[in-house]
Protein backbone atom coordinates (compact mmCIF):
# COMPACT_ATOMS: atom_id res chain seq x y z
CA UNK A 1 0.00 0.00 0.00
CA UNK A 2 2.92 2.37 0.52
CA UNK A 3 3.89 2.30 -2.80
CA UNK A 4 1.03 2.98 -3.73
CA UNK A 5 0.66 5.62 -2.13
CA UNK A 6 4.21 6.60 -3.29
CA UNK A 7 2.95 6.55 -6.83
CA UNK A 8 0.07 8.65 -6.29
CA UNK A 9 2.23 11.17 -4.59
CA UNK A 10 4.30 11.53 -7.33
CA UNK A 11 1.57 11.63 -10.19
CA UNK A 12 -0.40 14.50 -8.06
CA UNK A 13 2.38 16.60 -7.99
CA UNK A 14 3.48 15.68 -11.70
CA UNK A 15 0.05 16.76 -12.50
CA UNK A 16 -0.45 19.84 -10.78
CA UNK A 17 3.05 20.80 -12.24
CA UNK A 18 1.70 20.39 -15.31
CA UNK A 19 -1.26 22.47 -14.76
CA UNK A 20 1.28 25.19 -13.83
CA UNK A 21 1.16 25.30 -9.97
CA UNK A 22 4.32 26.67 -8.39
CA UNK A 23 5.88 24.03 -5.77
CA UNK A 24 4.96 26.34 -2.98
CA UNK A 25 1.33 25.86 -4.22
CA UNK A 26 1.71 22.29 -4.53
CA UNK A 27 3.47 21.21 -1.17
CA UNK A 28 1.06 23.25 0.46
CA UNK A 29 -2.00 21.57 -0.67
CA UNK A 30 -0.57 18.38 -0.12
CA UNK A 31 0.80 19.11 2.71
CA UNK A 32 4.32 18.35 2.44
CA UNK A 33 7.90 19.78 2.06
CA UNK A 34 8.84 21.82 -0.91
CA UNK A 35 11.86 19.75 -0.86
CA UNK A 36 10.02 16.38 -1.08
CA UNK A 37 8.41 18.18 -4.38
CA UNK A 38 11.66 18.80 -5.89
CA UNK A 39 12.66 15.53 -5.11
CA UNK A 40 9.58 14.07 -6.98
CA UNK A 41 9.89 16.59 -10.23
CA UNK A 42 13.77 15.58 -10.20
CA UNK A 43 13.26 12.13 -10.01
CA UNK A 44 10.99 12.56 -12.94
CA UNK A 45 13.10 14.75 -15.10
CA UNK A 46 15.42 11.96 -14.79
CA UNK A 47 13.45 8.86 -15.91
CA UNK A 48 12.69 11.13 -18.88
CA UNK A 49 16.77 11.48 -19.79
CA UNK A 50 17.04 7.78 -19.28
CA UNK A 51 14.27 7.07 -21.69
CA UNK A 52 15.57 9.63 -24.17
CA UNK A 53 19.47 10.07 -23.96
CA UNK A 54 19.88 12.33 -26.78
CA UNK A 55 17.83 15.14 -25.09
CA UNK A 56 13.83 15.22 -24.98
CA UNK A 57 10.98 17.93 -25.09
CA UNK A 58 7.69 18.29 -24.16
CA UNK A 59 7.20 16.76 -27.42
CA UNK A 60 9.67 13.93 -27.55
CA UNK A 61 7.76 12.69 -23.70
CA UNK A 62 6.22 9.67 -24.32
CA UNK A 63 2.47 9.93 -23.93
CA UNK A 64 1.90 7.60 -21.38
CA UNK A 65 4.77 9.18 -19.31
CA UNK A 66 3.77 11.29 -16.15
CA UNK A 67 5.41 14.50 -17.42
CA UNK A 68 3.42 13.96 -20.69
CA UNK A 69 1.00 16.67 -21.40
CA UNK A 70 -2.13 15.89 -23.68
CA UNK A 71 -1.63 16.93 -27.13
CA UNK A 72 -4.49 17.64 -29.65
CA UNK A 73 -5.70 13.91 -29.75
CA UNK A 74 -4.48 13.41 -25.88
CA UNK A 75 -6.59 12.81 -23.31
CA UNK A 76 -6.64 14.71 -20.06
CA UNK A 77 -7.02 11.18 -18.01
CA UNK A 78 -4.19 9.98 -19.11
CA UNK A 79 -2.33 12.57 -16.58
CA UNK A 80 -4.46 12.47 -13.82
CA UNK A 81 -3.43 11.07 -10.46
CA UNK A 82 -6.65 9.31 -10.31
CA UNK A 83 -5.85 7.46 -13.59
CA UNK A 84 -6.03 3.79 -13.57
CA UNK A 85 -4.31 2.85 -17.16
CA UNK A 86 -1.96 -0.33 -16.58
CA UNK A 87 -3.20 -0.81 -13.10
CA UNK A 88 -4.37 -4.82 -13.29
CA UNK A 89 -6.31 -4.44 -9.56
CA UNK A 90 -8.79 -1.80 -11.05
CA UNK A 91 -12.38 -2.91 -11.96
CA UNK A 92 -12.46 -2.73 -15.58
CA UNK A 93 -16.10 -1.38 -15.24
CA UNK A 94 -15.27 1.27 -13.34
CA UNK A 95 -13.79 4.62 -14.00
CA UNK A 96 -12.40 7.13 -12.12
CA UNK A 97 -13.76 10.74 -11.74
CA UNK A 98 -13.04 13.12 -14.68
CA UNK A 99 -10.08 15.58 -13.96
CA UNK A 100 -11.36 18.98 -13.09
CA UNK A 101 -9.44 22.38 -13.09
CA UNK A 102 -9.01 24.19 -9.57
CA UNK A 103 -7.84 22.95 -6.28
CA UNK A 104 -7.57 19.38 -5.80
CA UNK A 105 -8.83 16.91 -3.36
CA UNK A 106 -7.07 15.24 -0.45
CA UNK A 107 -8.57 11.84 -1.49
CA UNK A 108 -6.59 12.57 -4.59
CA UNK A 109 -3.99 10.75 -2.87
CA UNK A 110 -6.11 7.80 -1.94
CA UNK A 111 -7.39 7.27 -4.80
CA UNK A 112 -6.74 3.65 -5.05
CA UNK A 113 -7.59 2.89 -1.34
CA UNK A 114 -11.32 4.42 -1.90
CA UNK A 115 -11.80 2.55 -4.76
CA UNK A 116 -11.05 -0.48 -3.10
CA UNK A 117 -13.17 0.07 -0.72
CA UNK A 118 -16.20 1.12 -2.99
CA UNK A 119 -15.70 -2.10 -4.85
CA UNK A 120 -16.15 -3.90 -1.11
CA UNK A 121 -19.86 -1.79 -1.49
CA UNK A 122 -18.78 0.02 1.52
CA UNK A 123 -20.40 3.26 2.54
CA UNK A 124 -18.38 6.79 2.34
CA UNK A 125 -19.30 7.18 6.21
CA UNK A 126 -17.03 3.93 6.39
CA UNK A 127 -14.73 4.41 3.46
CA UNK A 128 -13.77 7.89 5.83
CA UNK A 129 -13.66 6.03 8.91
CA UNK A 130 -10.64 3.56 7.45
CA UNK A 131 -9.10 6.11 5.59
CA UNK A 132 -8.38 7.87 9.04
CA UNK A 133 -7.69 4.79 11.25
CA UNK A 134 -5.77 3.04 8.09
CA UNK A 135 -3.90 5.94 5.98
CA UNK A 136 -3.85 8.88 8.74
CA UNK A 137 -5.96 10.96 6.43
CA UNK A 138 -6.40 14.59 7.12
CA UNK A 139 -9.50 15.60 4.99
CA UNK A 140 -13.12 15.65 5.71
CA UNK A 141 -15.74 13.42 5.71
CA UNK A 142 -17.64 15.70 2.37
CA UNK A 143 -14.78 15.33 0.26
CA UNK A 144 -14.60 11.53 0.76
CA UNK A 145 -18.20 11.76 0.11
CA UNK A 146 -18.18 13.49 -2.71
CA UNK A 147 -14.91 11.70 -4.45
CA UNK A 148 -17.30 8.45 -3.51
CA UNK A 149 -20.23 10.24 -5.55
CA UNK A 150 -17.83 10.19 -8.35
CA UNK A 151 -16.88 6.89 -8.88
CA UNK A 152 -21.07 6.13 -8.28
CA UNK A 153 -21.61 8.05 -11.59
CA UNK A 154 -19.09 6.08 -13.21
CA UNK A 155 -19.87 2.82 -12.19
CA UNK A 156 -24.02 2.72 -11.72
CA UNK A 157 -25.24 -0.44 -10.09
CA UNK A 158 -26.76 -3.02 -12.65
CA UNK A 159 -30.03 -4.08 -12.73
CA UNK A 160 -31.56 -7.56 -13.20
CA UNK A 161 -34.13 -8.33 -15.46
CA UNK A 162 -37.15 -10.40 -14.45
CA UNK A 163 -40.03 -11.95 -16.04
CA UNK A 164 -42.60 -13.99 -14.91
CA UNK A 165 -44.97 -16.57 -15.99
CA UNK A 166 -48.72 -16.48 -17.04
CA UNK A 167 -51.03 -15.49 -13.96
CA UNK A 168 -48.19 -15.26 -11.47
CA UNK A 169 -48.13 -10.97 -11.08
CA UNK A 170 -49.54 -7.89 -11.54
CA UNK A 171 -47.55 -4.32 -11.00
CA UNK A 172 -49.86 -1.70 -9.40
CA UNK A 173 -48.55 2.15 -9.43
CA UNK A 174 -50.84 5.56 -8.84
CA UNK A 175 -50.19 8.11 -11.31
CA UNK A 176 -51.19 11.83 -12.32
CA UNK A 177 -54.59 11.70 -14.03
CA UNK A 178 -56.31 14.23 -16.15
CA UNK A 179 -58.03 17.36 -14.81
CA UNK A 180 -61.95 17.84 -14.36
CA UNK A 181 -63.58 21.01 -15.22
CA UNK A 182 -66.13 21.34 -12.60
CA UNK A 183 -69.48 23.18 -13.21
CA UNK A 184 -68.43 26.01 -10.77
CA UNK A 185 -65.28 26.72 -13.27
CA UNK A 186 -62.57 25.17 -10.58
CA UNK A 187 -60.28 22.76 -11.39
CA UNK A 188 -59.85 19.42 -10.00
CA UNK A 189 -56.81 17.07 -10.50
CA UNK A 190 -57.20 13.20 -10.29
CA UNK A 191 -54.95 10.34 -9.90
CA UNK A 192 -54.94 7.37 -12.12
CA UNK A 193 -54.89 3.63 -10.88
CA UNK A 194 -52.86 1.31 -13.36
CA UNK A 195 -52.52 -1.98 -13.29
CA UNK A 196 -50.67 -4.22 -16.05
CA UNK A 197 -49.71 -7.73 -15.88
CA UNK A 198 -46.52 -8.73 -16.11
CA UNK A 199 -46.27 -11.57 -18.83
CA UNK A 200 -48.67 -9.65 -21.61
CA UNK A 201 -48.45 -6.53 -20.09
CA UNK A 202 -52.18 -6.12 -20.72
CA UNK A 203 -53.40 -3.02 -18.59
CA UNK A 204 -56.38 -1.34 -16.16
CA UNK A 205 -57.10 2.36 -15.26
CA UNK A 206 -59.02 4.15 -13.33
CA UNK A 207 -59.03 7.80 -12.35
CA UNK A 208 -59.89 7.91 -8.39
CA UNK A 209 -60.35 11.57 -6.65
CA UNK A 210 -58.15 10.47 -3.56
CA UNK A 211 -55.12 7.27 -3.19
CA UNK A 212 -56.87 6.15 -0.04
CA UNK A 213 -57.44 2.60 0.75
CA UNK A 214 -60.99 2.42 -0.19
CA UNK A 215 -60.07 4.21 -3.68
CA UNK A 216 -57.53 1.70 -4.05
CA UNK A 217 -59.61 -1.73 -2.85
CA UNK A 218 -61.83 -0.79 -5.44
CA UNK A 219 -59.50 -0.09 -8.33
CA UNK A 220 -57.90 -3.10 -7.57
CA UNK A 221 -61.25 -5.13 -7.31
CA UNK A 222 -62.41 -3.28 -10.42
CA UNK A 223 -59.07 -4.70 -12.39
CA UNK A 224 -59.74 -8.38 -11.81
CA UNK A 225 -63.17 -7.85 -12.93
CA UNK A 226 -61.67 -6.85 -15.84
CA UNK A 227 -59.35 -8.81 -16.57
CA UNK A 228 -61.59 -11.84 -15.78
CA UNK A 229 -59.39 -13.36 -13.02
CA UNK A 230 -56.31 -13.14 -10.43
CA UNK A 231 -53.27 -13.00 -10.60
CA UNK A 232 -51.15 -15.03 -7.42
CA UNK A 233 -49.28 -12.16 -6.65
CA UNK A 234 -49.76 -8.03 -6.68
CA UNK A 235 -46.66 -6.10 -6.56
CA UNK A 236 -46.47 -2.59 -5.07
CA UNK A 237 -44.91 -0.27 -3.67
CA UNK A 238 -44.97 1.37 0.01
CA UNK A 239 -48.02 3.68 -0.38
CA UNK A 240 -49.57 4.28 2.43
CA UNK A 241 -53.15 2.75 1.44
CA UNK A 242 -51.75 -0.39 2.00
CA UNK A 243 -48.39 -0.56 3.84
CA UNK A 244 -48.22 0.80 7.07
CA UNK A 245 -44.99 0.08 7.78
CA UNK A 246 -42.50 -1.04 5.09
CA UNK A 247 -39.86 -3.96 5.58
CA UNK A 248 -38.81 -6.25 2.61
CA UNK A 249 -38.72 -9.26 5.30
CA UNK A 250 -42.03 -8.82 7.13
CA UNK A 251 -44.00 -5.49 6.04
CA UNK A 252 -46.95 -4.15 8.41
CA UNK A 253 -50.13 -3.89 5.55
CA UNK A 254 -53.07 -2.32 5.86
CA UNK A 255 -55.54 -4.83 7.48
CA UNK A 256 -58.61 -3.78 5.46
CA UNK A 257 -55.87 -4.51 2.00
CA UNK A 258 -55.57 -7.95 3.51
CA UNK A 259 -58.99 -8.66 4.19
CA UNK A 260 -59.13 -8.65 0.33
CA UNK A 261 -56.08 -10.05 -0.87
CA UNK A 262 -57.58 -13.67 1.05
CA UNK A 263 -61.12 -12.40 -0.26
CA UNK A 264 -59.68 -12.89 -3.99
CA UNK A 265 -56.58 -15.42 -2.93
CA UNK A 266 -54.00 -13.32 -4.12
CA UNK A 267 -50.60 -12.35 -2.36
CA UNK A 268 -49.38 -8.99 -1.37
CA UNK A 269 -45.91 -8.23 -2.26
CA UNK A 270 -44.31 -4.85 -1.60
CA UNK A 271 -41.02 -4.00 -3.08
CA UNK A 272 -38.30 -1.92 -1.61
CA UNK A 273 -38.52 2.09 -0.91
CA UNK A 274 -37.31 3.83 -3.94
CA UNK A 275 -36.60 1.10 -5.90
CA UNK A 276 -39.08 1.80 -8.76
CA UNK A 277 -37.06 -0.95 -10.82
CA UNK A 278 -38.99 -3.45 -9.44
CA UNK A 279 -42.28 -2.62 -10.88
CA UNK A 280 -40.76 -1.22 -13.83
CA UNK A 281 -43.25 -2.28 -16.22
CA UNK A 282 -46.02 -0.52 -14.46
CA UNK A 283 -43.61 2.45 -13.99
CA UNK A 284 -43.60 2.95 -17.75
CA UNK A 285 -47.11 2.08 -18.38
CA UNK A 286 -48.12 5.06 -16.34
CA UNK A 287 -45.70 7.17 -18.47
CA UNK A 288 -47.17 5.66 -21.52
CA UNK A 289 -51.13 6.53 -20.14
CA UNK A 290 -49.77 10.09 -19.45
CA UNK A 291 -48.53 10.87 -22.67
CA UNK A 292 -50.95 8.79 -24.71
CA UNK A 293 -54.06 8.95 -22.86
CA UNK A 294 -54.72 11.64 -20.88
CA UNK A 295 -51.98 14.29 -22.16
CA UNK A 296 -53.63 17.93 -22.85
CA UNK A 297 -57.31 16.26 -22.50
CA UNK A 298 -59.64 17.27 -20.22
CA UNK A 299 -63.22 16.21 -18.80
CA UNK A 300 -66.12 17.34 -16.93
CA UNK A 301 -66.37 14.66 -14.52
CA UNK A 302 -64.92 11.66 -12.98
CA UNK A 303 -67.61 9.07 -14.91
CA UNK A 304 -66.15 11.05 -18.52
CA UNK A 305 -62.62 10.44 -17.61
CA UNK A 306 -63.07 6.30 -16.89
CA UNK A 307 -65.50 5.90 -19.91
CA UNK A 308 -62.55 7.28 -22.09
CA UNK A 309 -59.57 5.21 -20.65
CA UNK A 310 -61.72 2.33 -21.02
CA UNK A 311 -62.61 3.33 -25.01
CA UNK A 312 -58.50 3.84 -24.87
CA UNK A 313 -57.81 0.89 -23.36
CA UNK A 314 -59.53 -1.58 -25.98
CA UNK A 315 -58.97 0.76 -29.09
CA UNK A 316 -55.23 1.34 -28.43
CA UNK A 317 -52.96 -0.45 -25.65
CA UNK A 318 -54.16 -3.42 -26.66
CA UNK A 319 -53.73 -3.41 -30.16
CA UNK A 320 -50.11 -2.10 -29.70
CA UNK A 321 -47.46 -4.12 -30.15
CA UNK A 322 -45.27 -4.13 -27.46
CA UNK A 323 -42.06 -3.37 -27.78
CA UNK A 324 -40.37 -6.01 -25.00
CA UNK A 325 -42.46 -9.10 -26.13
CA UNK A 326 -42.51 -8.10 -30.02
CA UNK A 327 -46.59 -9.22 -29.39
CA UNK A 328 -49.63 -7.95 -30.04
CA UNK A 329 -50.94 -7.26 -25.95
CA UNK A 330 -54.36 -8.45 -26.87
CA UNK A 331 -52.92 -11.84 -28.35
CA UNK A 332 -50.98 -12.23 -25.47
CA UNK A 333 -52.95 -11.94 -22.87
CA UNK A 334 -55.87 -14.17 -24.24
CA UNK A 335 -52.83 -16.48 -23.52
CA UNK A 336 -52.44 -15.59 -20.03
CA UNK A 337 -56.04 -15.19 -18.93
CA UNK A 338 -55.82 -19.36 -19.23
CA UNK A 339 -53.45 -18.92 -16.24
CA UNK A 340 -55.44 -16.80 -13.72
CA UNK A 341 -57.19 -17.56 -10.64
CA UNK A 342 -60.88 -17.69 -10.64
CA UNK A 343 -62.67 -14.58 -9.59
CA UNK A 344 -64.66 -15.05 -6.44
CA UNK A 345 -68.36 -15.50 -5.84
CA UNK A 346 -69.02 -12.53 -4.05
CA UNK A 347 -67.80 -9.01 -4.18
CA UNK A 348 -65.57 -7.46 -1.51
CA UNK A 349 -68.00 -6.39 1.67
CA UNK A 350 -67.50 -2.45 1.56
CA UNK A 351 -66.72 -1.25 5.05
CA UNK A 352 -64.55 1.39 6.75
CA UNK A 353 -62.26 0.56 8.79
CA UNK A 354 -59.85 2.91 11.34
CA UNK A 355 -58.20 2.49 14.62
CA UNK A 356 -60.01 3.87 17.90
CA UNK A 357 -58.97 4.84 21.37
CA UNK A 358 -61.68 3.54 24.12
CA UNK A 359 -62.62 6.16 26.33
CA UNK A 360 -62.74 6.18 30.45
CA UNK A 361 -66.43 5.60 29.63
CA UNK A 362 -65.62 2.67 27.50
CA UNK A 363 -66.78 3.70 24.21
CA UNK A 364 -65.35 4.62 21.02
CA UNK A 365 -66.78 6.56 18.72
CA UNK A 366 -67.81 5.68 15.39
CA UNK A 367 -69.22 7.81 12.22
CA UNK A 368 -70.46 10.75 15.62
CA UNK A 369 -72.22 6.98 17.25
CA UNK A 370 -70.50 5.98 20.21
CA UNK A 371 -70.44 2.19 21.03
CA UNK A 372 -69.10 0.20 24.24
CA UNK A 373 -66.36 -1.97 24.24
CA UNK A 374 -65.47 -4.43 27.50
CA UNK A 375 -63.81 -1.84 30.66
CA UNK A 376 -60.66 -3.59 30.37
CA UNK A 377 -59.75 -2.25 26.82
CA UNK A 378 -60.04 1.42 28.54
CA UNK A 379 -56.97 3.86 27.15
CA UNK A 380 -55.96 1.07 24.77
CA UNK A 381 -55.95 0.72 20.89
CA UNK A 382 -59.24 -0.78 18.86
CA UNK A 383 -59.88 -1.41 15.18
CA UNK A 384 -62.95 -0.64 14.08
CA UNK A 385 -64.60 -2.36 10.76
CA UNK A 386 -68.32 -0.61 10.58
CA UNK A 387 -70.77 -0.91 7.22
CA UNK A 388 -74.28 0.55 7.21
CA UNK A 389 -75.84 -2.79 9.33
CA UNK A 390 -73.10 -3.48 11.74
CA UNK A 391 -69.89 -2.33 14.11
CA UNK A 392 -67.34 -4.77 14.87
CA UNK A 393 -64.45 -3.75 17.24
CA UNK A 394 -61.22 -5.95 17.20
CA UNK A 395 -58.29 -5.91 19.52
CA UNK A 396 -54.91 -5.50 18.33
CA UNK A 397 -54.67 -9.16 17.61
CA UNK A 398 -57.60 -9.08 15.45
CA UNK A 399 -59.70 -10.75 17.59
CA UNK A 400 -63.32 -9.57 17.66
CA UNK A 401 -64.44 -8.44 20.78
CA UNK A 402 -67.17 -6.49 20.31
CA UNK A 403 -70.42 -6.04 17.81
CA UNK A 404 -72.83 -3.48 17.78
CA UNK A 405 -76.15 -2.71 15.42
CA UNK A 406 -75.33 0.50 13.59
CA UNK A 407 -76.71 3.32 15.14
CA UNK A 408 -77.81 6.84 14.35
CA UNK A 409 -75.41 9.59 15.42
CA UNK A 410 -75.56 11.28 18.24
CA UNK A 411 -76.53 7.90 19.91
CA UNK A 412 -75.14 5.70 22.82
CA UNK A 413 -74.98 1.81 23.11
CA UNK A 414 -76.06 0.93 26.76
CA UNK A 415 -76.62 4.48 27.64
CA UNK A 416 -78.40 4.81 31.71
CA UNK A 417 -81.05 6.98 31.87
CA UNK A 418 -83.06 8.34 34.44
CA UNK A 419 -81.59 6.93 37.60
CA UNK A 420 -79.98 4.50 35.86
CA UNK A 421 -82.03 2.67 34.63
CA UNK A 422 -82.37 1.97 30.80
CA UNK A 423 -84.33 3.82 28.32
CA UNK A 424 -87.36 6.97 29.24
CA UNK A 425 -88.91 8.15 32.60
CA UNK A 426 -91.94 6.08 31.58
CA UNK A 427 -90.18 2.93 30.51
CA UNK A 428 -88.02 2.77 33.64
CA UNK A 429 -91.27 3.43 35.92
CA UNK A 430 -93.01 0.50 34.18
CA UNK A 431 -90.03 -1.44 34.71
CA UNK A 432 -90.17 -0.68 38.30
CA UNK A 433 -93.91 -1.31 38.64
CA UNK A 434 -93.09 -4.83 37.05
CA UNK A 435 -90.06 -5.95 39.50
CA UNK A 436 -92.20 -5.08 42.71
CA UNK A 437 -95.51 -7.08 40.57
CA UNK A 438 -93.47 -9.85 40.82
CA UNK A 439 -93.12 -10.21 44.86
CA UNK A 440 -96.50 -10.36 44.83
CA UNK A 441 -99.96 -8.59 44.31
CA UNK A 442 -99.88 -6.66 47.58
CA UNK A 443 -96.38 -5.60 46.93
CA UNK A 444 -97.83 -4.41 43.62
CA UNK A 445 -100.96 -2.63 44.66
CA UNK A 446 -98.78 -0.56 47.16
CA UNK A 447 -96.14 0.00 44.03
CA UNK A 448 -98.81 1.24 41.54
CA UNK A 449 -100.65 3.55 44.86
CA UNK A 450 -97.38 5.00 45.82
CA UNK A 451 -96.93 6.18 41.95
CA UNK A 452 -100.36 7.66 41.85
CA UNK A 453 -99.10 9.58 44.81
CA UNK A 454 -95.46 10.61 44.64
CA UNK A 455 -94.60 10.56 40.23
CA UNK A 456 -91.63 10.42 38.95
CA UNK A 457 -89.99 10.21 42.59
CA UNK A 458 -91.05 6.92 43.14
CA UNK A 459 -88.25 5.88 41.07
CA UNK A 460 -86.21 5.19 43.72
CA UNK A 461 -88.36 3.95 46.31
CA UNK A 462 -89.47 0.86 43.86
CA UNK A 463 -85.41 0.25 43.57
CA UNK A 464 -85.53 0.00 47.42
CA UNK A 465 -88.55 -2.12 47.42
CA UNK A 466 -87.14 -4.73 45.21
CA UNK A 467 -83.84 -4.48 47.10
CA UNK A 468 -85.75 -5.83 50.44
CA UNK A 469 -86.06 -9.30 49.06
CA UNK A 470 -82.76 -9.50 49.66
CA UNK A 471 -82.94 -9.25 53.65
CA UNK A 472 -87.02 -10.46 53.97
CA UNK A 473 -88.81 -12.98 52.53
CA UNK A 474 -91.70 -12.61 50.36
CA UNK A 475 -94.65 -13.15 52.62
CA UNK A 476 -93.01 -10.78 55.25
CA UNK A 477 -92.67 -8.02 52.43
CA UNK A 478 -96.44 -8.85 51.36
CA UNK A 479 -97.86 -8.57 54.78
CA UNK A 480 -95.76 -4.99 55.43
CA UNK A 481 -97.34 -3.62 51.66
CA UNK A 482 -101.09 -4.64 52.87
CA UNK A 483 -100.58 -2.86 56.21
CA UNK A 484 -99.18 -0.26 54.79
CA UNK A 485 -101.59 -0.30 51.90
CA UNK A 486 -104.77 -0.48 54.89
CA UNK A 487 -103.21 2.62 56.70
CA UNK A 488 -102.24 4.97 53.36
CA UNK A 489 -98.72 4.92 54.36
CA UNK A 490 -96.63 5.80 50.93
CA UNK A 491 -93.11 6.13 52.37
CA UNK A 492 -90.81 3.34 52.30
CA UNK A 493 -89.06 3.57 55.51
CA UNK A 494 -92.72 2.44 56.34
CA UNK A 495 -92.75 -0.54 55.33
CA UNK A 496 -88.83 -1.37 56.63
CA UNK A 497 -90.42 0.02 60.01
CA UNK A 498 -93.65 -2.48 59.74
CA UNK A 499 -90.67 -5.14 58.48
CA UNK A 500 -89.05 -4.73 62.01
CA UNK A 501 -92.34 -5.47 64.10
CA UNK A 502 -93.09 -8.78 62.35
CA UNK A 503 -89.90 -10.15 63.24
CA UNK A 504 -90.02 -12.27 66.63
CA UNK A 505 -87.97 -11.07 69.79
CA UNK A 506 -84.45 -12.30 70.08
CA UNK A 507 -83.16 -13.40 73.04
CA UNK A 508 -79.91 -12.01 74.47
CA UNK A 509 -79.74 -12.87 77.98
CA UNK A 510 -79.92 -15.97 79.45
CA UNK A 511 -80.53 -16.19 83.82
CA UNK A 512 -78.74 -19.30 85.67
CA UNK A 513 -80.25 -21.24 88.38
CA UNK A 514 -78.33 -21.61 91.34
CA UNK A 515 -80.45 -24.09 93.13
CA UNK A 516 -81.30 -27.41 91.65
CA UNK A 517 -81.70 -31.02 92.31
CA UNK A 518 -78.81 -32.43 90.13
CA UNK A 519 -76.42 -29.01 91.64
CA UNK A 520 -74.29 -30.19 94.10
CA UNK A 521 -73.11 -28.11 97.15
CA UNK A 522 -69.66 -26.30 96.59
CA UNK A 523 -68.62 -27.70 99.92
CA UNK A 524 -69.18 -31.32 99.07
CA UNK A 525 -66.34 -30.43 96.28
CA UNK A 526 -64.27 -29.44 99.00
CA UNK A 527 -64.30 -32.56 101.20
CA UNK A 528 -63.70 -34.27 97.62
CA UNK A 529 -60.71 -32.52 96.97
CA UNK A 530 -58.65 -33.03 100.40
CA UNK A 531 -59.69 -36.56 100.16
CA UNK A 532 -58.49 -37.61 97.05
CA UNK A 533 -58.96 -41.42 98.25
CA UNK A 534 -62.33 -41.05 99.36
CA UNK A 535 -65.05 -43.22 97.61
Amino acid sequence: MSNHLKMELSNSIIALHNQGWSKRRIARELGIDRQTVRKHLRTAAKSALQSHPNGFSPESIPQNHPLSTPGPGGSAEQNHPLSTAGDSGASPGLQPPSPVSGRPSKCDLHAVFIRAKFEQGLTAQRIYQDLVAEAHFQGSYQAVKRFVQKLKAHSPAPVQRIEVQPGEEVQVDFGAGATLRQPDGQKRRTHVLRMVLSYSRKGFTQAVLRQDAESFIRGLENGFRAFGGVTKTLNLDNLKAAVLRADWYDPQLHPKLESFCRHYGTALLPCLPRRPEHKGKTEANVKYVKSNALQGRTFASLAEENAFLLEWEASVADQRIHGTTRQQVAALFQEEKKALLPLPADLFPCFSEAQRTVHRDSYVEVAKAWYDVPPEYIGRTVWVRWDTRLVRVFNSRWEQIQMHARLEPGRFTKAKGLGGGAGSLELILAHGLKRAGELGQPCADWAQGLVEHKGPIAIRSLMGLVGLSQQHSYKAINQACACALSHGAWRLSDIRQLLTQAQPAVQTHFGFASQHPLIRNLAEYGVFIQNPNHE
